[in-house]
């Protein structure tokens, strides 16, 4: 009985070169996927896609490991998964036009303040997700944001607004009087600075 077990764990139901070369297989196809499919499903994920991909996960699991449950064959699995990743992300690395072709380019979703709802729609994003995630980054609102942009990883950058010239003069000169307050108050012996 003791065997059976060891064997059962330790011993592969397939030759070990179809163990490595499913994991390849599926890697690539998974990342060519999940390039065609667009930049949110990287990371701007709301339920629909989350599920997916949590199912696409258990669907191509069977593909990796095929007729064999053992621990020797998941060790190869996921050594060859990690050390592909590894090869490709040092490629990638080395060929920067290889590695945009694969990634993608980067868009503007907001510039100047203004919303471009066209570039919305192509990366099939709407409104609310891009509030949401301005809230994430601290935006209160989009307003606040100058310019947006969805990165080739799928995240999204917001950059605020400068505030406008009065509001700058305004602090500044806020600022000024507090420094003037503090400076008469050290002139007058025995009184106490007025409290900011």
């Amino acid at each position: 009985m003791h065997s059976r077990i060891w064997s059962d764990m330790f011993v592969l139901a397939i030759p070990v070169a179809e163990k490595i070369l499913r994991p390849v297989v599926v890697y690539f196809f998974l990342v060519i996927g999940l390039r065609l499919a667009g930049k949110r499903e990287l990371a701007q994920l709301n339920p629909f896609d989350l599920v997916v991909l949590l199912t696409l996960s258990n669907t191509v699991q069977n593909a990796i490991i095929g007729d064999d449950n053992s621990v020797t064959g998941g060790i190869i699995g996921a050594a060859t998964l990690l050390l592909i990743n590894y090869m490709v992300v040092r490629f990638l690395f080395r060929h920067e036009r290889l590695e945009r072709l694969v990634e993608g380019e980067s868009c503007l979703l907001i510039e100047n303040g203004k919303i471009l709802e066209n570039t919305l729609a192509r990366e099939v994003l709407s409104r609310e997700e891009l509030e949401a995630a301005a809230h994430k980054q601290g935006f209160g609102d989009l307003r606040e944001v100058e310019r947006a942009v969805l990165e080739s990883s799928g995240t999204i950058s917001f950059f605020a607004k400068k505030p406008a010239p009065e509001e700058t003069r305004h602090t500044e000169l806020l600022a000024r009087l507090d420094q003037l307050s503090r400076e008469i108050a050290a002139l007058r012996p025995g009184q106490a600075p007025p409290a900011a």
